[in-house]
């Protein structure tokens, strides 16, 4: 097959169209940036794609795998909403996606690698967003956590079993996305993603949820305008597009080298504007009665399902083969592992329909 207007260089006649590409990916990245060239797999494959980068591969197996295909059935604040315009787990992913493409191709950074990482960042989240979360690390352990999750999904979960075989760099950007309120910029060893990607998509998906999260609840009433820190508004802008706007143009334009690493910054003024836009949506938004009140209820559901499936391993077994995931084997996991894992992987409205079809009475017609 010819490409149109594409005329190769006698270097890169005996080349594939992924190594051409691999080579001018070089060019244009900086020396920050995390060329695909270095991508290892957790398994190594026999052969490698003549089109697509490693990255570009993750990113296409992420993307037609179920577990992602759940997230738009998945809560992100506010539970089973019936308005069109609620976010859902699948277009906060989508927007986390573009904002780390953005802020990725601003710094030189590989695109690819960045938008990986933010497609899967969320597959192991839990149904009915956080609280659905909260109910596992009570029912289950307290060191679940949606990204440790995510990571399974992609390794152990996905494929009936044989995971994703994706790189190490986006596995490890996808482990460490998220520490719940913590910094929202860390330094912790250990807590940083080991590429600059990785280190984006975590300032990205705040910079996602901070927006959308303050935009549905002002959509759904649960605050008002007049209710939003005056601060965030001098600073960061009054309508979501602008807010967006000026978080990522002050860490493109604060980030950069420093001590020969690469230091994510966004600037003093805007960096306390989102910490007292995230601490306003905390206390008024995701702990608000209006969303609270629906949570304890979403425990009893979690609650209810979890000690089900203890007590009925063999319809755990149905419902595991019903998701297309791997059945359960005591030899690799425990009863309460598999029980977890396939709770976590439900949408909401499975969630709803399989505890209304075990524990609600079905009356004769």
């Amino acid at each position: 097959m010819t490409l149109p207007n594409r005329i190769p260089d006698a270097r890169e006649k005996d080349l594939s169209i992924r190594e051409i590409f691999q080579k001018r990916e070089l060019s244009f990245l900086s020396s920050h940036g995390t060329p695909s060239q270095q991508a290892t797999r957790r398994k190594q494959e026999k052969t490698d794609c003549n089109i697509r980068t490693p990255f570009q591969m993750d990113r296409d197996r992420i993307v037609y795998s179920n577990a992602f295909r759940r997230l738009k059935y998945k809560t992100q604040v506010f539970l089973s909403p019936l308005g069109d315009h609620y976010r859902t787990r699948l277009t906060h992913t989508l927007e986390v996606s573009e904002i780390a493409r953005n802020i990725a191709r601003a710094m030189r950074l590989n695109e690819d690698l960045a938008e990986a990482i933010a497609l899967g960042h969320d597959l192991g989240h839990t149904p009915f967003g956080h609280g659905g979360e909260i109910a596992l690390i009570e029912a289950y352990s307290s060191y679940f956590s949606h990204s440790d999750q995510s990571l399974r999904v992609v390794d152990s979960l996905e494929n009936r079993g044989n995971g994703l075989n994706l790189t190490l760099e986006v596995r490890d950007g996808i482990l460490k996305h998220s520490k719940g309120f913590g910094n929202i910029i860390p330094s912790t060893p250990g807590e940083t993603a080991i590429t600059a990607e990785g280190r984006i998509v975590r300032v990205a998906d705040i910079i996602a949820y901070l927006n959308h999260d303050l935009d549905d609840a002002l959509r759904g009433k649960v605050i008002q305008p007049k209710d939003v820190p005056e601060i965030c508004i001098k600073k960061l802008g009054k309508t979501h597009s602008a807010r967006a706007s000026t978080m990522i143009a002050n860490l493109v334009y604060n980030s950069g080298p420093k001590d020969d690493k690469f230091v994510l910054d966004m600037g003093e003024d805007i960096f306390h504007a989102m910490t007292i836009l995230r601490k306003f949506l905390y206390d008024k938004v995701y702990r608000s009665p209006m969303v609270h009140n629906e949570f304890v209820k979403v425990k009893k559901i979690i609650t209810g399902l979890y000690r089900y499936f203890l007590d009925h391993p063999e319809v755990m077994q149905s419902e595991l083969e019903k998701m297309e995931m791997a059945p359960w084997d005591s030899s690799k996991n425990s009863l309460k592992r598999s029980a977890c894992d396939i709770i976590a992987s439900m949408t909401d409205r499975y969630a709803l329909q399989l505890y209304q079809k075990l524990f609600f009475p079905n009356p004769l017609v």
